[in-house]
């Protein structure tokens, strides 16, 4: 394969780098779209664009990407006692009051053949290194032989992105890492359900599970597990998906089923909150899962890719030389504020069962939960700013003003701050 030459090399075609080749090939760039597999190709996920990322296909006149999508909107949220909360959803001034449900297999295959349509070139292969040295990047040489040459990479290549560690852009002693486990079903369920189980009385799993509906009928399922820094420990939610799977049937969510492997399963890790990831340095931007944008509290990453995406690219677009800074003054302008809370809270919670299980208890007892669901659904979806007048506005930005107060002595928001100086 003989060398190619371009002005931004993408490596990795899910939502944040194809958006991030759509825009650039629209602003003029000479885009290298890279990835290792052949579209369309399967991701393990919960499927579901929430409200942002459904206003960056807006913006972007992407909407016949999520042609067939099943709309969503309230959800939720069982708690550990068996007490539901109903969490609104409510159009903001800057995002609708719905998000998509859509399997990655179809939703990411038609975000790359856009960035395509728009002038990107794609190439298959696995970006084995960076070229270039304390001076910059020179691009990425592919383990199949041959190089794409070019001033600037994104890192759009997932939660254990190559880009990342071959930029020393990630400490991995200081991620939050997480895995998740997905799995399709055929059964009706009318709304998205978030629920915190408790494997055993008053010991909480280390993070959530899930059931979404989807198009045709379909459920998505899975389980999503905190594991710190020890990635060893996420073998666990393999290891619990029955069990949860059972708790569903006890709760009525799910018909009796036959036992075993259930269809589509499939994992993947998670790193989330921006923590242990610098996002960019020279002429490296990273976006999406390669820069832990993922919601440490309800596991959300597709709205964060596409939004980190689109600000990667505008920022190369304005001036490859600025664009390190650029990104991420803006990134930290959109998301440093919620996440060192939410980070914060995560590490504070995960591994500590009894006290993430009195959590849960606490928020869905019914006086409560109903109290505080239209809130919670703002904060919790990282929906406040942009959030139209009225009580949830309310409470969501006292959950904001407290949470931000109770975690200034974590050490793991301590870090963040000082690693991102003015991002907030």
């Amino acid at each position: 394969m003989s060398d190619e030459r371009a002005d931004v090399v993408v490596v990795g075609g899910g939502p944040a780098g194809a958006v991030a080749a759509l825009v650039l090939a629209r602003g003029g760039a000479r885009v290298a779209l890279v990835d290792k597999a052949r579209f369309p190709r399967d991701k393990a996920c919960g499927d579901v664009v929430g409200p942002r990322g459904v206003q960056v296909l807006r913006d972007l006149g992407l909407e016949r990407c999520a042609r067939g999508a099943l709309p969503l909107g309230d959800m939720v949220v069982l708690g550990p006692s068996g007490h539901r909360v109903r969490l609104p959803a409510r159009p903001g001034r800057d995002y609708p009051g719905f998000a998509l449900a859509l399997p990655r297999r179809r939703f990411d295959q038609a975000l790359v053949e856009a960035a395509c349509d728009a002038g990107a070139r794609m190439v298959v292969g696995r970006a084995a290194r960076l070229l270039g040295g304390a001076g910059g990047t020179e691009g990425v040489e592919l383990d199949g032989g041959g190089r794409v040459l070019a001033p600037a990479v994104i890192g759009a290549d997932g939660a254990t992105s190559a880009v990342a560690q071959a930029a020393g852009l990630v400490d991995d002693r200081r991620v939050l890492w997480g895995f998740a486990l997905r799995s399709y079903l055929e059964a009706a369920v009318e709304l998205p359900h978030i629920v915190l189980w408790e494997p055993s009385r008053r010991r909480a799993f280390p993070g959530y599970g899930w059931l979404f509906p989807g198009p045709g009928g379909t459920v998505n399922v899975g389980l999503g597990a905190g594991t710190l820094g020890d990635r060893r420990a996420g073998a666990g939610a393999v290891r619990m998906l029955p069990a949860f799977l059972e708790h569903l049937r006890d709760e009525g969510l799910l018909a009796p089923g036959k036992e075993g492997a259930e269809p589509g399963r499939l994992g993947g890790w998670l790193k989330m909150g921006l923590v242990g990831t610098t996002p960019a340095s020279g002429g490296v931007l990273l976006v999406g899962d390669a820069a832990g944008l993922v919601n440490p509290l309800q596991g959300e990453g597709i709205a964060h890719a596409m939004t980190s995406g689109r600000l990667a690219a505008e920022a190369v677009l304005a001036g490859p030389g600025s664009a390190a800074g650029r990104y991420r003054r803006d990134l930290g302008r959109a998301h440093l504020r919620y996440h060192g809370v939410a980070a914060a809270a995560h590490a504070a919670l995960v591994g500590r069962p009894a006290l993430t299980a009195a959590a849960g208890r606490l928020l869905t007892t019914p006086g409560v939960g109903a109290a505080l669901a239209g809130g919670w659904s703002l904060y919790w979806n990282e929906l406040l700013d942009g959030a139209g007048p009225g009580p949830a506005r309310l409470v969501a930005g006292a959950a904001g003003v407290l949470g931000g107060l109770a975690s200034a002595p974590s050490p793991v928001r301590r870090r963040l701050d000082r690693s991102w100086p003015g991002g907030g």
